[in-house]
């Protein structure tokens, strides 16, 4: 190693949760969208697929300044999936979690935040009880809808508060009966589409925990980035330089 060149930070670690597909719209889209959050003077962010069986306990994700629970449904491992979104919940790691990855923040969150173990998603198991996700009333694959944003939310902070359209390629939705349950434990739901169903939701105090059932992936490229991806990846690199002084 060159002398005088031992403190040199590490780049940002962003660990892309899902099992990678060139099927999923979404995934060929990436690491564009990351190079474009890496253009001029801004320090690049590595990512790293990280399979959803690959993920057995916290410690395989809990090393990295950001997780990003991208598209593709149902996953390999839901288990794999939701150890990676307890992990950056409790241990403050920004987390965006789109279309599959909202559905599995919402699963996530019931079961170990508010006491409902059994609840389940229909996509996987539709024949259970407690069905915390439901088919959509109208599937939104490859639409774009309007998803309006409540002012004072970390979302209208990214995005600005009020009425946006975007795109979706999603089956099912949160279970409307639930939300107060969600609600009473803290989570937020920042975003609704045109008949009030749940379409972002976030944490508040968290340095950054953002689900939206629609993809801000098929909006993006190298020359535009979805808002609330833009201010996801200031959160990592926030996260990266707050662990390099902590070290």
């Amino acid at each position: 190693m060159l002398d005088g060149m031992t403190n040199i930070p590490s780049p940002p670690r962003l660990a892309l949760v899902g099992d990678r597909s060139d099927a999923v719209q979404a995934h060929p889209r990436i690491p564009a969208i990351l190079g474009a959050l890496s253009g001029p003077g801004a320090e690049p962010i590595e990512p790293y697929w990280v399979p959803t069986a690959a993920i057995e306990s916290p410690a395989d994700v809990a090393g990295f300044d950001g997780i990003w629970v991208v598209p593709g449904s149902p996953y390999e491992s839901m288990d794999g999936v939701l150890t990676a979104i307890r992990t950056a919940r409790l241990e403050g790691i920004p987390l965006l979690g789109s279309c599959g990855g909202f559905q599995h923040i919402l699963l996530e969150f019931a079961r170990h935040v508010c006491g409902l173990p059994g609840v389940a998603h229909a996509e996987i198991d539709p024949g259970a009880e407690e069905l915390l996700l439901v088919p959509l009333a109208c599937k939104l694959l490859g639409e774009e809808a309007e998803v309006v944003i409540a002012p004072g939310t970390l979302a209208a902070a990214a995005m600005g508060a009020g009425p946006s359209t975007e795109r979706y390629f999603c089956r099912f939705g949160l279970e409307r009966s639930y939300e107060d349950v969600l609600a009473a434990a803290g989570l937020v739901i920042s975003g609704r589409d045109a008949d009030g169903d749940a379409r972002v939701v976030e944490l508040p105090g968290h340095p950054y925990f953002v689900g939206t059932l629609f993809q801000p992936e098929l909006s993006s490229d190298a020359t535009w980035v979805h808002p609330l991806i833009g201010a996801f990846g200031r959160a990592v690199r926030d996260h990266s330089e707050l662990t390099a002084v902590a070290s």
